[in-house]
């Protein structure tokens, strides 16, 4: 019988950026990023980046060409699962493509599931030494005596067309626990969210004009942003304005974010623990 997919955490965020050297010095210079696997290719110059004890698997491609028109984004979540094969049996059931086979994990294709490519894995990312290359720093450093007083993270924003298609499409696909509806003003749109192994996933749709429909003109169905803890957000507006860099509101109730100007191109957002 099938049925859905029952995710652990999230191990790592997939994203796309344009320039392996300029996303390394960023990540340093922002957030005192540690890049914890160098994973070079053919097609493109990867790394997995610890900031904050969530890991960032950010790719280069070498020609970055065939994506100028939709530039950097996030192109999706890999989540750590209990079973891959009863996974693969709810995508074949659903009609989920597979995008990228890997044989330890898959990489479904994000035109199935609203823009997000759900990358799905038995193993755990996080302080494997199988898995990265290099130690990932205590949560007690980022929490208590990093700048920023990272905590973790919060979740994902997901902008969709159609709030109840979206939700239909997610349910069908990930065991879940729907938390609430809200309204999104600040963001133009009303939000879903999903409480999805260890993540808040928040489902948002545009009602009218605002930053959510302009991130579907752009760039269309996705992920728009990763949300990150930190320990009071007084003290992180202070740790980015030391940087030269202005935080403004976030689509969320008590959020802040970097805008994607001074992000090389992708929106992280900040919240306090709720």
């Amino acid at each position: 019988m099938v049925s859905t997919i029952r995710a652990i955490r999230v191990n790592h965020v997939n994203v796309v950026l344009e320039d392996h050297d300029a996303m390394i010095d960023h990540f340093d210079r922002m957030f005192t990023g540690r890049v914890v696997a160098d994973l070079p290719r053919p097609e493109w110059h990867a790394c997995i980046m610890d900031v904050g004890r969530v890991l960032f698997q950010l790719f280069a491609p070498h020609d970055f060409f065939l994506f100028t028109r939709y530039g950097p984004h996030h192109l999706g979540v890999e989540f750590q699962i209990e079973d891959l094969a009863a996974a693969r049996a709810v995508l074949a059931a659903r009609d989920i493509r597979v995008a990228r086979e890997l044989g330890v994990a898959v990489h479904t294709h994000p035109a199935d599931c609203p823009g997000v490519s759900l990358e799905l894995y038995e193993g755990h990312f996080h302080d494997n030494p199988a898995v990265l290359q290099a130690p990932m720093l205590p949560a007690e450093y980022w929490r208590d005596e990093h700048p920023l007083g990272l905590t973790g993270l919060h979740g994902l924003t997901i902008v969709v067309h159609d709030l109840d298609a979206a939700l239909a499409d997610f349910a069908a696909i990930l065991a879940h626990e729907l938390i609430d509806e809200h309204p999104r003003p600040v963001a133009g749109g009303t939000a879903i969210a999903l409480h999805v192994g260890d993540a808040v996933l928040d489902l948002m749709a545009p009602d009218g004009d605002g930053p959510l429909r302009d991130h579907l003109l752009a760039h269309g169905e996705g992920i728009r942003s990763t949300v990150l803890r930190v320990r009071d957000l007084d003290r992180a507006r202070d740790h980015f304005h030391r940087r030269g860099v202005e935080l403004v509101p976030g689509a969320g109730p008590d959020t802040l974010a970097i805008p994607e100007t001074e992000n090389l191109g992708v929106l992280f957002e900040l919240t306090e623990p709720r």
